[in-house]
């Protein structure tokens, strides 16, 4: 489907809303001449490559016969493209062939990605997290093995953690790993909903998988994390790993999603014994930052096509698009869209600037406020195109299909927003969230009395029971959101003095913004209300 790369909003939310050239220190070679070059690039890509792929991708699916998956008809040539691209290494060590540009800069090209094409985003996504993980967690000897190849693209990788019985509780997870001679282990188990866990895109797919080595302690304390590789290393033999499965699922359809057989599959230890949560958190924190960047992208693709459509459709003798309803779901759309966007922006800013504080608060908001922005987009384009939005052949069913995953893997967000209270909140008493109150209350305004709500919610949070702010914490997150998109793009037109960017923050400020006292009265609901008046089902 047709989708042109935005990048003049790209750039705003860079550069003026998160601040990208304060990380000059630290890239010197970054310049706006090579920035531009860069979005262009991945723009062309984005738009002449894998949007024409999209539709017929998600048609015809992928498949699987004999343990081998079958990509959809033109991701080969659109894989080819990327990896000669270069376009995997963008923010990887030079040491291993990356570029060593921000991860900002990276985000910014996956985000084109994922509005050309959300099935074949996922690919590069996941092997980022490999590349990740390995860079920070791997021996010296991992690293020369595995990296160049990762970061060329020549090779792909996945995350395997979850089991048929073990979901979020990773500490039920049973996949055993047992001691060989040689220092290696042989991998014994079943993970489920590996994305693009099996494919004829690459020659060799580099597995990280979570298991239990024998003896080690029960639950989460006793995990470990091995490097598990299609084809073996010393010998270059097929390991004992196989796809036995591939999901039925109702979007992203062209992203193969695997169950995986490890039976006695040779691996190596990454990191130390029991210590594979910490490498497996380090994959976990990329994945989620990119999956908001996947819910922004996917729906920028619902927001242009549902546009292109509202020029063109004719209702009551005017288009569409002058309908005053119609209008309010574009504006709201666009102006949600660019706040998601300057969110996962300013997160990657933080982490590639090692500002931790900040980078652990936005984390799980940009995970769970932009995937949930992707879900209302994607719908408002369904509805903004009537009876045709709901029929295949108009087409904005696909990105509302795509979108609805999001909110769920890489930790649920209701496993963002226990993230945000328990770990975050908690952690440094409100500190870090208190700085984004401060600067949303000096822009005046809907801007300042959203942040007054939200610095109530923090108390409550702070001295509820545990039960009580759990109730609240999807509230709590949802507002801390909506203010720091709006104190990111009050940031954004106080530097620039854009027009078409003012005007969305206007909108913003009209119809995001009031909503913070409703989020303020659902936070303190407490747990008491739930269970008070919950159905005979639940009890």
């Amino acid at each position: 489907m047709p989708y042109t790369a935005p990048i003049a909003d790209i750039r705003f939310a860079l550069e003026a809303c998160a601040g990208l050239w304060d990380l000059r220190g630290r890239y010197p070679e970054l310049d706006e001449d090579l920035l531009a070059a860069i979005l262009e690039g991945a723009g062309s890509l984005a738009s002449d490559t894998l949007a024409p792929t999209n539709r017929t991708a998600d048609r015809a699916g992928v498949k699987l016969a004999d343990g081998i998956v079958t990509s959809a008809p033109g991701f080969r040539d659109a894989y080819e493209a990327f990896k000669q691209g270069g376009w995997q290494g963008l923010a990887a060590d030079p040491a291993y062939g990356g570029q060593g540009l921000p991860r900002a800069v990276a985000l910014a090209v996956m985000e084109m990605m994922h509005s050309a094409n959300m099935s074949f985003a996922l690919l590069p996504m996941l092997t980022l997290g490999a590349i990740e993980a390995i860079e920070q967690h791997g021996a010296a000897d991992q690293k020369a093995l595995y990296l160049e190849r990762l970061v060329s693209g020549e090779w792909s990788g996945t995350m395997n953690l979850t089991e048929p019985q073990a979901g979020s509780d990773l500490g039920a997870l049973t996949t055993k790993a047992v001691p060989q001679a040689d220092g290696s282990y042989a991998i014994t188990g079943q993970k489920i909903f590996i994305t693009w866990g099996e494919h004829d895109l690459a020659p060799n797919i580099i597995h990280l998988v979570l298991a239990r080595i024998e003896g080690a302690p029960a639950g989460s304390k006793g995990i470990s994390m091995f490097i598990v590789p299609k084809f073996r290393d010393e010998d270059g033999a097929r390991n004992t790993v196989r796809c036995i499965g591939v999901e039925e699922k109702m979007g992203i359809h062209a992203s193969p999603t695997c169950t995986m057989a490890y039976e006695g599959a040779m691996g190596w230890l990454i990191g130390e014994e029991n210590r594979g949560l910490a490498a497996m958190f380090t994959m976990m924190n990329a994945a989620r930052i990119n999956v908001g960047m996947e819910g922004v992208g996917v729906a920028e693709a619902a927001y242009q096509k549902a546009l292109a459509y509202a020029k063109e459709r004719k209702q009551g003798g005017a288009l569409i698009v002058e309908h005053p309803d119609v209008r309010r779901m574009l504006l709201t759309m666009k102006a949600k869209i660019q706040a998601g966007r300057a969110i996962c922006y300013a997160t990657a800013v933080a982490a590639d600037s090692g500002d931790r504080a900040t980078e652990d608060l936005l984390t799980p908001i940009a995970k769970a406020w932009c995937t949930d922005l992707g879900v209302e987009v994607s719908s408002l384009g369904v509805q903004v195109h009537g009876g045709m939005g709901f029929v295949e052949e108009g087409g904005a069913a696909q990105f509302y299909r795509d979108a609805r995953i999001a909110p769920i893997y890489e930790g649920t967000n209701g496993i963002q927003a226990i993230d945000l209270y328990g770990r975050k909140l908690l952690g440094d008493r409100g500190e870090a969230m208190r700085h984004v109150i401060a600067e949303a209350s000096k822009h005046g305004g809907a801007l300042a009395a959203a942040a007054h709500e939200l610095a109530h919610a923090t108390d409550h949070m702070l001295s509820a029971s545990r039960d009580d702010a759990l109730a609240g914490a999807t509230a709590y997150l949802a507002l801390a959101g909506d203010v720091v998109g709006g104190m990111l793009l009050a940031r954004g037109i106080h530097k620039t003095h854009d027009a078409e960017q003012r005007a969305l923050y206007h909108v913003y400020e009209k119809v995001v913004l009031p909503r913070a006292s409703a989020h303020l009265a659902a936070v303190k609901l407490g747990a008491h209300a739930l269970k008070d008046h919950a159905l005979s089902d639940l009890a």
